[in-house]
């Protein structure tokens, strides 16, 4: 079977830090866009957004994958320094509530036969899946 490279962008945010708080992904493979997710958090931080972002793409991930294709290849793209560079342990989780979502992508990656790789892009790259963010924050909470 072949293996199969997808590619996700995540992004989270708030709106005062801590304020109301959306994350999203957009995923492609083969240059087409196969899955988009979005989820209004409630009041939370930058950085609780951020995770619970990378959180919502790899449950997709799971769900529309696993099965499919056990051999995929996952490549998680973030604005967030700081996230990726702990997800990639190199960066210490200090704060107790991101360390239960750290904890939480590990579980999930090492329960499935994923490839997974997370990369610090810049915010100019990462624009559909920051759209989706505001657009939620939109839904629920319209800038005056």
């Amino acid at each position: 079977m072949k293996e199969e490279k997808i590619i996700i962008h995540t992004d989270g945010g708030a709106r005062g830090n801590p304020g109301p708080a959306a994350c999203a992904f957009v995923a492609e493979s083969g240059n087409k866009k196969v899955g988009r997710g979005y989820l209004f958090l409630g009041v939370s931080t930058n950085n609780y957004a951020e995770y619970q972002g990378i959180i919502l793409a790899l449950k997709w991930v799971v769900k529309e994958f696993s099965t499919s294709n056990p051999r995929s290849s996952v490549h998680i793209n973030s604005d967030s320094e700081l996230v990726v560079k702990q997800l990639n342990g190199l960066y210490k989780v200090k704060n107790q509530n991101l360390k239960v979502l750290n904890d939480e992508i590990k579980k999930i990656i090492s329960t499935h036969n994923f490839k997974i790789s997370f990369n610090n892009i810049p915010r100019s790259q990462n624009k559909f899946a920051d759209q989706l963010v505001n657009e939620e924050l939109d839904n629920k909470f319209p800038r005056k």
